[in-house]
């Protein structure tokens, strides 16, 4: 880490070393390969280390295997938490499939809308839980009549611009 902070004091720029090497735990019965990354960014240490078996390079393997691993993650984590993938608390199965399978509909939704709706707009990479909050989870009062549907937010909501894009954007869609 030493190596990593010194350059970050000389270039003023975030570094990361990647460095292998072989480790045995005391329950394992061999050693195994570890991938060390050491980064040093805005005065702070983020160590990582990794056990993998795979051969390659140790940046390569960080960066496209592990990361990519912890995204998919955090997409699970985010249907999960953010749209109740985990709430299974019926005692038939059926009541709890149906559950699932309107969370997975529900994230394939709002995934879609981030990815094409809200490009460009300061959601563009928001969580499940920012979209579903304040842009979902609103107070509005719907009327219709034969012609048109009105929508009447609150006067004081803070995403209404945002809000009357996205409606336009799904309109030319």
């Amino acid at each position: 880490m030493c190596v990593a902070a010194e350059a970050y004091r000389n270039s003023g720029q975030k570094q990361r070393i990647f460095f292998p090497f072989t480790y045995q735990a005391g329950s394992w019965r061999h050693s195994r390969k570890v991938i060390g990354k050491a980064e040093y960014n805005r005065d702070q240490p983020n160590p990582r280390f990794i056990v993998t078996s795979l051969e390659g390079d140790s940046r390569t393997l960080y960066d496209e295997i592990y990361c990519a691993r912890g995204e998919m993650e955090n997409r699970i984590k985010e249907q999960q938490l953010d749209l109740f993938a985990g709430r299974t608390s019926c005692h038939e199965w059926w009541p709890n499939q149906m559950r699932q399978i309107f969370s997975s509909l529900a994230y394939i939704l709002l995934e879609r809308l981030r990815a094409t709706i809200l490009k460009g707009t300061q959601m563009a990479n928001a969580t499940m839980e920012t979209i579903r909050l304040k842009l979902i989870k609103i107070g509005a009062v719907v009327t219709r009549n034969t012609r048109r549907i009105y929508v009447r937010m609150a006067s004081h909501y803070p995403h209404q611009h945002l809000f009357l894009l996205i409606a336009k954007r799904l309109a030319t869609e």
